[in-house]
């Protein structure tokens, strides 16, 4: 049995009638979604992220996990949109050095404030749930002073928009049109803090996104706030304690099967499909993290037993290796501050790590040196 997920309408934009699409409430109905599609994935995808979870809570500290892991996604899930900015460039901008893309840095350092937001408030007894204050909040971060910062951010659309095409009348899709917009938002706001209903919470996760995708309530950003509502809506639900998985990586592989599974929700009632590939998403996503979290900590534990089996290592060199990993490129007047010291301590400290070939120096300078934990962003840039 054939299934519809929306309605159209004919709407005039720019002077031409087009047919928006206005998707029904979740969950999907008549027919439900067919569980033989989710409940082995299902399963799969949630023992990825339940050993996820575990291999991180075996590493001394999750905090430089949790450090490079936000910057992956924030950078993957920009690249998807376009922007070219590398982890070097974004390490080198946390370091306030020089970047060439500066525009390009700009928004993922964006993406993370709006993260940050959305992490602070939920984990907050008096912050606001996942709502639509919420992410209007999130998305005035994400658009401030870079591209689209013109298109209203932290605001719901007053106007109709459309993705692909250069007008309306050949997009590939046209959303709702913007007066139905704060009605399916708050539908969509009701289902996340519904009951438990029929599905589990990772299918809900993957519905979830769908719905905030083909709503497109804001005129710029739309993916990367969906996808920020994916990060928010796994620890909200309990799937994974802090956002160590970036699952844009895979999304960006797989790019035009995501525009496509996401499209056939519309136009083929095909919900399963895209359930199926979230799922899938997930569960290699969560296994590629898994992976990265062994190899970071094996690097760091190897590199700390060289440390401290050495002769002149003494407390500065200690602490400021402790620092690489939230600190991959640095310079000397950087560690000077991380260590609360002295310049020729921090110095010090700096040439011993570069004796046993931990870091290493960028610039070939004798002036305003630039050092590398480089091992250590060459396993994240993998």
């Amino acid at each position: 049995m054939a299934r519809t997920t929306g309605r159209y309408a004919t709407t005039t934009t720019l002077g031409e009638p087009v047919k928006a699409f206005i998707p029904h409430a979740l969950p999907p109905s008549a027919p439900p979604l067919a569980d033989e599609v989710w409940v082995e994935r299902n399963r799969v995808a949630q023992t990825a992220l339940a050993r996820l979870s575990a291999v991180a809570g075996l590493v001394p500290s999750v905090d430089w996990l949790l450090y490079s892991a936000i910057r992956k996604e924030a950078l993957m899930t920009s690249q998807i949109e376009g922007t070219q900015a590398t982890l070097t460039d974004l390490f080198d901008d946390e370091a306030g050095l020089a970047v060439s893309n500066t525009d390009d840095v700009e928004e993922v350092t964006n993406y993370l404030q709006a993260f940050r937001l959305v992490q602070d408030n939920l984990r907050d007894a008096s912050g606001l749930p996942i709502s639509v204050r919420l992410l209007c909040d999130a998305h005035r971060l994400l658009l401030n002073g870079v591209r689209g910062t013109g298109k209203q951010p932290g605001e719901l659309r007053r106007s109709q928009n459309w993705i692909g095409g250069t007008r309306p009348g050949n997009a590939v899709f046209v959303p709702p049109p913007a007066e139905q917009v704060p009605g399916l938002l708050a539908d969509l706001e009701r289902y996340i803090h519904a009951p438990d209903g029929d599905l589990p919470p990772l299918v809900k996760v993957a519905l979830v996104h769908a719905q905030f995708e083909t709503i497109h309530p804001f005129l710029d950003g739309n993916g990367r706030m969906g996808r920020l509502l994916i990060t928010a809506l796994l620890e909200h639900w309990g799937l994974l304690p802090e956002p160590l998985m970036y699952l844009s990586g895979y999304l960006k592989r797989h790019q035009a099967e995501y525009y496509r599974r996401l499209s056939a929700i519309r136009t083929e009632g095909d919900w399963e499909t895209w359930v199926g590939f979230f799922l899938e998403g997930v569960e290699v996503a969560a296994a590629k993290a898994e992976q990265d979290v062994v190899a970071l900590a094996s690097l760091v534990t190897a590199d700390r037993r060289r440390l401290l089996q050495h002769a002149k290592a003494g407390p500065a060199s200690y602490r400021l290796f402790e620092l690489l990993p939230t600190m991959p490129r640095f310079t000397v007047e950087r560690a000077r501050q991380a260590l609360h010291t002295t310049f020729p301590t921090a110095s010090a400290a700096i040439k011993l790590l570069e004796e046993l070939g931990i870091v290493t120096e960028a610039t070939g300078q004798k002036k305003n040196r630039t050092f590398s934990y480089q091992a250590y962003i060459d396993l994240l840039s993998e």
